[in-house]
């Protein structure tokens, strides 16, 4: 797994400047699934679903400031209880290692700051204006951080797992490494960097202009929250964070490359299934809009490739996908029962079907920067989105893979519209869960001294490795 890797930024997906060799070749030798969401985009949330198998509003880990703590059985808890060795190496954005995560054992992992994580994140109104977005975007440009150096320990100790341990295991294995580029801070080496800032084909991302941005209310409380413009004020710093973010993704791609390489000298690449994916994705400027937490395929959507035994070999898959399909995924692969309560299906016989017009993806949010839950439904080309404040949006993603034209108003789109809700509604009650999650994230709040104190507390930014300590704004 990477951290906030937007699914158009793979050579393989099309993307002219790109360069991600290494995912290509795994793309080359499985299914790439094309419809692929994350359950919610932001990083908490969607690692507690990625591990359990389950919805945001079916376990309360409704935001940064809410970590899974292991209270709800994970995939992890179930194969390391079944006698298997499940290790994870790298980032896992739990509450702490004192709980028990279910993996047989965590390499360096890195956890909420504090054991708390992002606290500004519980005021959903009155948004305060983050100064960590400032911080972020000032250090983008050439050179190392804490988070390339973090990676590079995470593929190295990847590499000596598949080497020493993985041959010494008499049963089937899982081993999760979680990288964190191309998250922020948008720091990338050098050698990367230069690629894409010296090349003439780099272009301003989509919508960019002021005149051109949609002025949807939710995207308006994104923006006055998280104040990227401030930063990002000329073509020239605008390149630069454009650039950066490409060659975090080209960094990324190498330590992809050095971990399947281990696998493949320690003879272990015909008998191992490699799923690669992200926990959401960026906007990487598009629309205006820096970081994560809305619903547009920039986002919401995420690069997933699965690859091996009894997986079709350099092909896509149209059925829409999502995190929660990751657990019987894992189960199915290990030969265990998958718990029947989970909303999930296995991906490997999903990519084995035709493509299946019907099933729906579904996401959710009620974090950072918002002052509503958004909820999406994606079901064959449609895709929805639910604000239980706001206007709803509707994309027609065969013709408007951009996502350039809203129809949710559109009289000929009034039918669609109905059906997409009707299928949340299926799915969840939004207005309850909206409740839910900011009545717990009131109580929450208050708990650590209401709003003055945790703005007081500062903004982080982002979290740091194991070893180093947070610095807030």
């Amino acid at each position: 797994m990477s951290d906030e890797h937007n699914p158009k930024m793979l050579s393989s997906a099309g993307h002219p400047l790109v360069e991600t060799p290494n995912l290509d070749a795994l793309a080359g030798r499985g299914t790439t699934f094309e419809a692929a969401y994350s359950n919610s985009p932001v990083c908490i949330p969607a690692r507690a679903s990625f591990a359990t198998g389950r919805y945001i509003h079916q376990m309360g880990f409704w935001d940064n400031a809410q970590p899974y703590d292991g209270s709800i059985r994970s995939w992890h808890h179930q194969l390391r209880a079944a006698g298997h060795r499940v290790d994870s190496i790298g980032k896992l954005h739990f509450r702490s290692d004192e709980d028990d995560n279910g993996f047989s054992d965590s390499q360096i992992a890195m956890h909420v700051v504090e054991g708390l994580g992002d606290l500004m994140g519980l005021i959903r109104e009155d948004l305060p204006v983050r100064g960590g977005s400032w911080k972020l975007a000032g250090m983008a440009g050439p050179g190392e951080s804490l988070y390339s150096t973090y990676d590079r320990d995470i593929a190295a100790r990847a590499q000596i797992w598949l080497h020493r341990e993985a041959p010494k295991q008499d049963r089937p294995w899982v081993l999760f490494v979680s990288l964190v580029c191309p998250h922020f801070p948008l720091t990338a080496p050098p050698e990367f960097f230069y690629r894409y800032f010296n090349d003439p084909g780099l272009e301003t991302p989509k919508l960019y202009a002021e005149a051109e941005r949609p002025r949807h209310p939710y995207l308006e409380d994104y923006r006055n929250s998280f104040n990227y413009d401030d930063h990002f004020d000329s073509e020239e710093k605008l390149r630069t964070g454009v650039a950066a973010y490409m060659a975090l993704c080209s960094f990324l791609d190498e330590q992809v490359g050095k971990i399947l390489a281990a696998l493949e000298a320690a003879g272990l690449t015909e008998s191992t299934r490699v799923l690669y994916t992200s926990d959401h994705g960026d906007n990487v400027g598009a629309r205006g809009l820096w970081g994560k937490s809305n619903m547009y395929e920039e986002v919401a959507r995420v690069p997933t490739i699965l690859a091996g035994a009894d997986i079709p070999v350099g092909a896509t898959c149209q059925t829409p996908i999502t995190h929660v399909d990751v657990y019987p995924t894992i189960t199915a692969a290990i030969g265990l029962e998958t718990p029947d309560d989970l909303p999930g299906r296995d991906l490997i016989a999903v990519a084995n079907e035709p493509t299946d017009p019907n099933r729906i993806a579904f996401s959710e949010y009620h974090g950072m920067g918002s002052t509503t839950g958004a909820f999406m439904i994606r079901k064959g080309n449609f895709k929805y989105v639910h604000y239980a404040a706001y206007p709803p949006q509707l994309f027609d993603l065969e013709n408007d893979p951009e996502e350039l034209n809203d129809v949710a108003e559109d009289p000929a789109f009034e039918t669609t519209r109905q059906e997409m809700e009707d299928a949340l509604r299926h799915i969840c009650d939004p207005d309850n869960a909206d409740t839910r999650a900011k009545r717990s994230q009131a109580a929450l709040l208050e708990a650590h001294g209401g709003r003055e104190a945790v703005i007081a507390r500062g903004d982080l930014g982002f979290s740091v490795p194991p070893g180093h300590s947070p610095q807030f704004d």
